[in-house]
């Protein structure tokens, strides 16, 4: 059975993973077949009040053991995957993306990838295997292959600032609306705005789906 990766980031759209866009990922990939191989960093984050939007002063969570949450227990230190174990990579988005899974967030183009996710997008992306981010993920994508010189395009939608920043990371950036998605053919990478754009759960479900389809369309 094809084995797909999903990289987590935590539990809940402040702090963690977007916890639609994850189940949705996972969904479609479960209707499509695929066995999802859920993996997180294993690392200590800042926690946010998802009620009032407001970082909770001295109470920080592990992000593997939050990540587990969504994956119902299911899960694996990322630094325990390799890309033989898997036939494809996808990485949700989510602020988790932008500060555990890397510092984007903080640092915006200086930012730096978690050693861990770093390796594991590059060895995918060595392979020739078919590499899908989500939301904000693109942007650590981004800073990968744009240390690597690789040439590659991908999308975080439309706006115009995040857009700028990845294309000076390194990235082709292509405009997207919210139910699409962008496809390197080259570099087999797939990506698609979801909530940078979405204002509703069905909008972000169409472009993940599409996506997901993209990326067993390619194995």
């Amino acid at each position: 059975m094809t084995k797909v990766g999903v990289v987590l980031s935590g539990c809940g759209v402040y702090d963690g993973s977007e916890i639609h866009e994850t189940v949705i990922t996972l969904l479609a990939l479960d209707r499509a077949g695929a066995t999802a191989v859920c993996m997180a960093p294993n690392m200590e984050q800042t926690v946010v009040n998802h009620l009032t939007g407001e970082q909770m002063e001295g109470v920080t969570r592990n992000v593997l053991e939050e990540a587990a949450r969504i994956a119902r227990g299911a899960i694996t230190d990322i630094a325990k995957i390799k890309a033989s174990d898997i036939d494809a990579l996808i990485l949700p988005g989510g602020f988790g993306a932008a500060k555990n899974l890397c510092n984007f967030a903080v640092k915006g183009t200086d930012c730096e990838v978690h050693p861990e996710v770093a390796r594991l997008i590059r060895e995918v992306v060595a392979a020739k295997k078919p590499l899908a981010a989500i939301c904000i993920a693109p942007a650590l994508v981004s800073k990968v292959l744009g240390d690597d010189n690789l040439a590659h395009k991908l999308t975080i939608g439309t706006d115009e600032g995040t857009a700028k920043a990845v294309t000076t990371m390194g990235s082709t950036h292509v405009e997207c609306p919210v139910r699409e998605f962008v496809i390197d053919k080259e570099n087999k990478l797939v990506s698609t705005p979801a909530y940078m754009l979405a204002g509703n759960i069905s909008e972000a479900a169409e472009g993940i789906e599409k996506t997901v389809k993209a990326v067993m369309e390619m194995l």
